[in-house]
């Protein structure tokens, strides 16, 4: 119950580049924990049936490093991506960026290792500590083969970190895209009203507090907030450009768009369909 104001403050009011279907999922798992009854989708309310989910220390898989097969280093990039996680492997549905940074720069270095593999299956997550890791894999290109195999999705925060690798595979039922960043403002004014709790902000400074669930967001603090989330969006379309080599405005045309399969290849966010133990034998073939 002591990480709950955690998880909230990871997931409210912050921006995550996440698949929506996703955040619902998440959102709905901890619901009865968090206190949300309904979410709002296209101008309705959808009432949650929510079922706990504990993130219990029984549920983490043992820190060790990426697996080496046939001299292919192996990194695992699975559940929702977070900033730090404290693993070099994925527990609770979860992946750090911290721990494929780790993994990543250890593959580098390791002789017995000749090429790198992203194994992704994710829809994404939060937007820090994202970009940072998508620029370390990109300029580390040419020292040894970083291939993405995606099984089965790369959405959002995971296809940044996709699209850094040299090549990218996807399964015909696999995804790519949902190119865009998303932040979920909670108020709860009425909320708090109906139980008859008034919360007051005293704050020094007109913009201290700004986007707080316990006021309103006006339209000054929307803007800015939008503001904030356009620059996050222009920095991931940007970076994915370079990534694969197409037009920025190609990229921002897809309005966040996913694509099935062979549709990623002919946009260009994918370069070839294959099953992943398909998409692991013709990297092994070509060392």
């Amino acid at each position: 119950m002591s990480r709950l104001p955690h998880l909230a403050q990871r997931l409210f009011n912050t921006p995550v580049a996440i698949h929506p279907q996703k955040a619902e999922i998440v959102v709905a798992a901890l619901a009865d924990r968090l206190g949300v009854t309904h979410l709002f989708r296209d101008g309705g309310t959808v009432a949650l049936q929510p079922k706990a989910m504990l993130l219990d220390e029984a549920d983490r898989a043992p820190d060790r490093a990426y697996d080496v097969v046939a001299g292919i280093a192996v990194i695992p990039v699975a559940g929702t991506l977070v900033q730090k996680l404290g693993s070099l492997r994925p527990f609770s549905g979860m992946t750090g960026y911290d721990g494929v940074r780790m993994n990543f720069l250890a593959a580098l270095n390791d002789e017995d290792v000749d090429a790198i593999v992203l194994d992704i299956d994710s829809p994404g997550g939060e937007v820090a500590g994202c970009f940072d890791l998508a620029d370390l894999i990109f300029a580390s290109r040419g020292k040894k083969p970083i291939w993405s195999i995606l099984n089965e999705n790369a959405f959002s925060a995971a296809y940044a970190i996709a699209s850094a690798a040299d090549r990218i595979t996807v399964p015909r039922t696999g995804g790519t895209g949902s190119i865009g960043v998303i932040c979920m403002h909670v108020d709860m004014t009425q909320a708090l009203s109906k139980a008859g709790v008034v919360v007051t902000l005293i704050r020094y400074g007109a913009h201290k507090a700004e986007g707080s669930e316990y006021e309103s967001l006006s339209e000054g603090a929307l803007a800015r907030m939008q503001s904030d989330i356009d620059q996050m969006g222009n920095l991931f379309c940007d970076t994915v450009a370079r990534n694969r080599k197409l037009r920025p405005s190609v990229v921002r045309g897809f309005e966040a768009r996913t694509f099935l399969g062979g549709a990623g290849v002919d946009v260009g966010l994918a370069d070839a369909v294959l099953a992943p133990d398909a998409a692991f034998a013709e990297l092994a073939r070509s060392l």
